[in-house]
C-alpha cells in the first residue's frame, strides 16, 4: 500500500519588468489542505504570537508559541521588501491543472498569492476559509469572492446540519467570522509595514482587506436584492 503523502502544489510564476523571474510554490497536504512548506529555517523575531493579539488566545490554546500567517508569509515579505506595490509584473499561476495568466501589478499578484496561504497556514481563524483555497480562482474580482464566501459558508451549514450541529443559516456567524478576519488582517498588516521598505506586501493586504470589508458591509445590509435577479427561476 502506497503510504505516500498526496500534495496539491499551487504554482505562482512572477515575470518582472526587469527580466527577473521568480517561482512560489505553495504545496498542500491534498485530503486536509494544510501548508507542508514555507516554514522559515530560523524563526523571524516578528512572529513570536504575543505581538498577535488578534488571534493569539487561540492559537495558545493550540500551544501555537508563534504567529503561523507569520512564520509562512516570512519569505514572501522578505522578498518583496524591495519592490513597490504599482510595479507591473506578468503572473502564471498553475492551480489544480488549470493554467491563469494575468498582466497586473504586483500589488494584486501578491494579494492573490497571499490569499492562498493565510487561511492554510494553521491559523485556527482563517482555516474556515480552507474550503475556497481548494477551488482558489486567482485574480477574482469582490463579487466574486462575495459569492464564493456565501456558497462555502452555507454549504459548510447543511455540512453540520447532517452532523447533528446546529446550522446557522442566517449567516450570524459568518458576519463574526469577518470581524475577527478584518482584525486579523489589521495586525499583520501593521506589521508587514514595519518590515518592508517599500509597499508591496502590505498594500496586498490591505487588497485583501478591502474584499473582507465588501462582504462584512454586505452581511450587516443584509441586501442580497442584486442576486434576486439570477436566482429568479428558483422562485417559482
Amino acid at each position: 500500500m502506497n503510504s505516500e503523502r498526496k500534495t496539491l502544489d499551487y504554482v505562482y510564476i512572477f515575470k518582472f519588468e526587469d527580466g527577473f523571474e521568480k517561482d512560489f510554490i505553495i504545496r498542500l497536504d491534498s485530503e486536509t489542505l494544510d501548508i507542508i512548506n514555507g516554514e522559515p529555517d530560523e524563526i523571524p523575531d516578528w512572529a513570536d504570537n504575543s505581538d498577535f493579539p488578534c488571534n493569539s488566545d487561540k492559537c495558545k490554546t493550540n500551544n501555537k508559541r508563534y504567529c503561523p500567517i507569520a512564520l509562512h508569509l516570512d519569505s514572501i515579505i522578505k522578498f518583496f521588501s524591495d519592490r513597490v506595490s504599482y510595479e507591473k509584473v506578468s503572473i502564471t499561476a498553475d492551480i489544480n491543472g488549470r493554467r491563469y495568466y494575468k498582466e497586473t501589478t504586483i500589488q494584486n499578484a501578491v494579494g492573490s498569492l497571499i490569499g492562498i496561504i493565510m487561511p492554510v497556514s494553521g491559523c485556527p481563524v482563517l482555516g474556515k476559509l480552507k474550503p475556497l483555497v481548494k477551488y482558489h480562482l486567482p485574480f477574482s474580482s469582490i463579487e466574486e469572492t462575495e459569492f464564493r464566501v456565501y456558497s462555502m459558508y452555507l454549504f459548510a451549514q447543511y455540512l453540520r446540519q447532517l452532523k447533528g450541529l446546529t446550522p446557522d443559516w442566517e449567516m450570524r456567524r459568518l458576519h463574526e467570522l469577518y470581524a475577527e478576519i478584518l482584525e486579523i488582517n489589521r495586525v499583520i498588516s501593521h506589521k508587514i509595514a514595519q518590515l518592508e521598505n517599500k509597499d508591496a506586501s502590505s498594500n496586498a493586504l490591505i487588497a485583501l482587506d478591502n474584499f473582507a470589508q465588501f462582504i462584512s458591509f454586505n452581511l450587516e445590509d443584509n441586501d442580497f436584492s442584486r442576486y434576486e435577479k439570477i436566482f429568479g427561476v428558483w422562485f417559482d
